[in-house]
């Protein structure tokens, strides 16, 4: 069976009314004014202190960066699920994969402690075997590092596994860890895939279900 490793925001999850609302309120916290939501969500995919860092721009001094994030992540941890759904589809085709015996994890670059809670409230934390986040390794995607622990540990027969995700990042991730790289319409980023395309690009995570669980 195969291993499916999955990015968060923007892959399974459209979290950007509430990353953009956390961040405007951390720029309103340093007297700054807000900044459009397409800006902020460009910024996402290399964990919450480079987005912080990219939304106070170059002048931040090492105290404000402090600052601000601490105040973006208390602010998003009491928010993170205001607004926050999983894409369509998502939860069936989790559902379908987790019911034929694919391996399923998370490795994003968001904190995995308030990772592990979104997934949880919205009640799909349960599908997977592990969840991992920006957090809880020495290095973030796209160093293999993440995807390397995962298939050591998965229970599957990780020869077929794929990285699923919405950014150059993730694509990056797959190719520097050897494996599979499966690219998403949606979300954040989906057009840094012209640079560097993925292996396979779907527009429907059911399209993925059915390739891992065999059932095309």
């Amino acid at each position: 069976m195969a291993l499916v490793i999955f990015d968060l925001d923007g892959t399974l999850i459209d979290s950007k009314i509430d990353l953009v609302n956390s961040v405007n309120a951390a720029r309103g916290e340093m007297g700054l004014a807000a900044i459009p939501a397409a800006v902020i969500a460009s910024y996402v995919g290399n964990g919450a202190p480079v987005l912080i860092q990219k939304a106070l721009g170059p002048g931040a001094t090492g105290a404000e960066l402090k600052h601000a994030l601490d105040f973006f992540m208390a602010y998003y941890r009491q928010h993170c699920v205001d607004n926050t759904a999983l894409y369509p589809n998502v939860g069936s085709a989790l559902e379908q994969m987790h019911s034929a015996g694919v391996a399923l994890a998370i490795l994003t670059n968001k904190p995995v402690r308030i990772s592990r809670l979104i997934l949880e409230r919205l009640k799909v934390a349960d599908k997977m075997f592990q969840i991992y986040g920006g957090n809880s390794f020495e290095f973030k995607k796209p160093h293999p590092m993440g995807i390397e622990a995962l298939r050591a540990e998965s229970p599957a027969d990780t020869a077929v596994t794929w990285m699923v995700g919405d950014t150059l990042v993730d694509i990056q991730t797959a190719r520097n860890a050897g494996v599979s790289a499966c690219g998403v319409s949606w979300g954040f980023q989906p057009e840094a895939f012209v640079s560097d395309p993925p292996d396979l690009v779907i527009d429907d995570l059911r399209e993925l279900a059915d390739i891992v669980a065999g059932l095309v």
